[in-house]
């Protein structure tokens, strides 16, 4: 009986395709990279930046 079961699985088990797409893969990555700059000068700094301009 159990070799009639495995020939019947066998027989009606059926079979799998594994094949390639035909169009390749696209990965979309939406990236926004954004960056924000916060600087302080102490007031002492900033005089002596606006009294000497072409100092930078």
């Amino acid at each position: 009986m159990k070799r009639m079961t495995t020939l019947t699985a066998v027989v009606l088990g059926g079979c799998v395709n594994v094949s390639a797409p035909t169009k390749p893969i696209e990965i979309n990555l939406n990236i926004n990279v954004t960056q924000e700059v916060v600087y302080r000068l102490d007031g002492e700094a900033k005089s002596l930046i606006q009294q000497n301009p072409g100092i930078f």
